[in-house]
């Protein structure tokens, strides 16, 4: 099974979206869009800027944890990633993003 973008829209109509590998982790998690269309862009230019190594900025959380934050060319964040336990574990994220989302299907969620 390839990865796969699942749309989600919650109570409030805002919209965001994850790209699940393709063992069904969530490998990253959208901003916050105010409908449909917009996330939907927000997926285009994730596939756009994943193969991109200088899109993702490595970080590390107050507690220690590493993490990354995908980047549009114009420096806006896309979406990001969980937390990692270490700095080895994320970069298999990256690489499971830069991996999954050119090709990844888009599918609707039940909102939660």
């Amino acid at each position: 099974m390839a990865g796969k973008f699942e749309i989600k829209t919650g109570k409030s109509g805002k919209v965001h979206f994850n790209l699940k590998a393709s063992n069904g982790q969530v490998i990253l998690t959208s901003e916050t869009y105010s409908d449909r269309k917009a996330a939907e862009k927000g997926i285009a230019s994730v596939r756009k800027n994943a193969a991109n190594d200088g899109r993702f900025e490595r970080k590390t959380a107050k507690d220690g944890s590493p993490y990354f934050v995908l980047k549009a060319s114009n420096g806006e964040p896309i979406g990001k990633s969980e937390m990692y336990k270490t700095a080895k574990s994320m970069e298999n994220g990256v690489a499971s993003v830069k991996k999954n989302a050119p090709d990844a299907a888009i599918a609707d969620a039940a909102a939660k």
